[in-house]
């Protein structure tokens, strides 16, 4: 397979267009009753995503984002009472935590929930492919994910404990008919590698053996950079409907899942190569260009996780190895979002899932290649 290496790569902007809010009367009525006016609708836009969103000014002048959960009825209501749970429980939150925007108010009703637009913020994935996030930014990340794991925030043993859903053992095994239904050619493909991979089936339920056993603290569950919004010094991390008192593993593991797998991106670029040129993409190149890239991103785990252990001094034992095997799955997951946009899978799609299979099976021998260990001073 040849490839050109590309000296630059276009941040992968979010896909907003504007929405008929029509549809949605309750929408403006939530705004209004806030006390906010209505949607100046010349202003309004809706990122594409599993919800519904609105994003736009209101005739007061106010920048608010409103939020409609999709979904099966319980699982709505679920999400909507952790949301709540995350709102009790960022009260009293260190300022350096990690913290969503500012709320506004609810409509539970209807689904809503309205929240303070960040206006002319980046997106954590914007600057990661800009090459503009930075160790600084990650190191503050690192801390502020540290303070919400450590919060014991007064009443947090009502928190949601159930286990997350995915990875899930139970579809490693099977597909229900009606989800087998509706899955593209690409995602049968990635269900079919998983399911026939014995060693990949062992390791994910070891996995979530462990996570039961493990402490648990008020974690987001569900963190990608693309969720971190940033303006100037200050960021927010958006999408909290999966928090819950989880395996502090999983925050850790997405959070360097996402570099991980930011590596594997770039063997079919020249980021960070000097000058721009074809190769043929034998096995050994692939392995040799994945090694260089993953060296050249290493930086920025490596202080995220001094950031997290400064405000985590305290951990259990086996933190950093199941951290690194979410970090694995965290690819295969990828690859699984991947494949719903397609006929079959890419060369680079089955190379992320090689790299995340082998950090699931064996997270000791990867840890510290990630720099999940405290071989270096964590107070500097």
């Amino acid at each position: 397979m040849t490839v050109m290496l590309e000296a630059t790569e276009q941040a992968a902007k979010p896909g907003y267009k504007p929405v008929d809010l029509d549809r949605y009367p309750a929408v403006d009525a939530l705004v209004q009753r806030l006390g906010l006016g209505v949607f100046d609708r010349d202003t309004l836009t809706a990122p594409v995503g599993r919800n519904d969103c609105w994003a736009g000014v209101t005739d007061r002048g106010h920048p608010v984002f409103v939020k409609r959960l999709v979904g099966p009825e319980d699982d709505v209501r679920a999400r909507m009472r952790r949301l709540r749970s995350f709102e009790r429980c960022a009260r009293t939150l260190p300022l350096d935590a990690l913290r969503g925007p500012r709320l506004l108010g609810f409509d539970d009703a209807a689904a809503l929930v309205a929240f303070a637009l960040v206006e002319d913020a980046r997106n954590g994935a914007e600057l990661m492919v800009d090459e503009a996030f930075d160790g600084d930014l990650a190191r503050r990340i690192g801390t502020a994910i540290g303070l919400l794991h450590e919060a014991r925030p007064a009443g947090y043993q009502e928190f949601d404990d159930s286990p997350p859903t995915q990875p899930s053992v139970r579809l490693l095994h099977g597909i229900p008919l009606p989800m087998f239904e509706n899955l593209s050619f690409g995602e049968t493909q990635a269900w079919r590698l998983m399911q026939q991979d014995t060693e990949l089936v062992r390791g994910v339920t070891r996995l979530r053996e462990q996570e039961k056993r493990a402490p648990k603290v008020p974690s987001h569950c569900d963190l990608r950079v693309d969720q971190f919004l940033i303006k100037g010094e200050e960021f927010h991390v958006t999408d909290w409907e999966e928090f819950r008192l989880a395996d502090p593993a999983r925050d850790v593991g997405s959070f360097t899942g996402e570099w991980l797998y930011r590596s594997v991106l770039d063997i079919v670029t020249n980021r960070g190569d000097a000058t721009t040129f074809e190769v043929e993409l034998t096995h050994d190149i692939v392995l040799s260009r994945g090694a260089e890239k993953l060296e050249r991103l290493l930086p920025i785990i490596r202080e995220f996780w001094s950031g997290y252990r400064k405000a985590r001094p305290e951990i259990d034992p086996g933190l950093a190895h199941r951290a690194t095997a979410f970090a694995g799955w965290h690819l295969l997951d990828r690859l699984m979002a991947g494949s719903q946009r397609s006929a079959r899978l890419s060369g680079i799609e089955r190379a992320a899932a090689g790299i995340g299979r082998a950090a699931l099976l064996a997270p000791h021998k990867f840890a510290a290649t990630l720099g999940l260990d405290d071989s270096e001073e964590i107070s500097r």
